[in-house]
Order: structure tokens, then sequence, then C-alpha cells
């Protein structure tokens, strides 16, 4: 079944790509320290272009808790990013450039049936 997931994973990316855009998700690598020399090497800015989606919440998401502790605000954006071609999964500590705008994310979810990751759902604030 994986060639079926494989498919659909290609699938999404072609749909997206047609009514979405490209942008880039940001993180960090950490650098290392040695504590024999007591040196270090400085963390690394890593990037990776992705294409994605940007919507509002719908009323009903709006006034529903959309993660355990958390709620949607004004501005927040569901963000639907192809998961194949990417490097990386976006992570907490991502941020993504979409639209002129630096969107933090508060929330990552993964449609990923069989291990096949297909989309990310991101609950973008910024």
């Amino acid at each position: 079944m994986s060639a079926f997931y494989d498919r659909m994973a290609a699938t999404a990316l072609r749909l997206i790509s047609k009514f979405g855009q490209t942008a880039t998700i940001k993180d960090v690598t950490a650098g290392s320290y040695d504590p024999v020399t007591g040196t270090g090497t400085p963390d690394t800015p890593i990037d990776q272009p992705a294409e994605l989606i940007l919507l509002d919440y719908s009323s009903q998401e709006s006034g529903a808790k959309y993660a355990e502790g958390t709620q949607i605000k004004a501005g927040d954006k569901k963000i639907l990013i192809a998961a194949k071609g990417l490097l990386w999964a976006p992570k907490l500590t991502s941020t993504i450039t979409a639209d002129g705008a630096d969107w933090r994310i508060v929330n990552v979810k993964s449609s990923n049936p069989a291990g096949t990751p297909l989309v990310y759902e991101i609950h973008g604030r910024s």
C-alpha cells in the first residue's frame, strides 16, 4: 500500500502547488560544545522551500479549542504544507515565511497513513 500513499503524497503536492504558494520553513540546528576545550560551534540557521496554502480558521474552529491548552486567536492561520519534497518536517521551533509575514508554529498535525506523510496541518501565529 506504500505505492498508493506515495501517489497520494504526489497528488497533495501537485494540488497545493497549483492552488497555493511557495514559502520558506526556517529553523536552527543547535551548535555543539566541547567541554574539554571549552569551545563550541555556533547554531546554524537552516531553511527549505515548501508548498503551502494559508487558510483562515472557520468560525466554528475559532470558537473551539484547537490543541490542549491553547486557543485560536484573531489573525491565526491554518497552514497546510505538502509533505512530499521536504527535507525535514516542520517543528514547534520552526517558523514559516509566507504571504509577507513570519508565522510561528503553535501546533503541528501530520496526516501520515501507513508511515507516508501526506500533509502537515500547522496552527500558525504571526
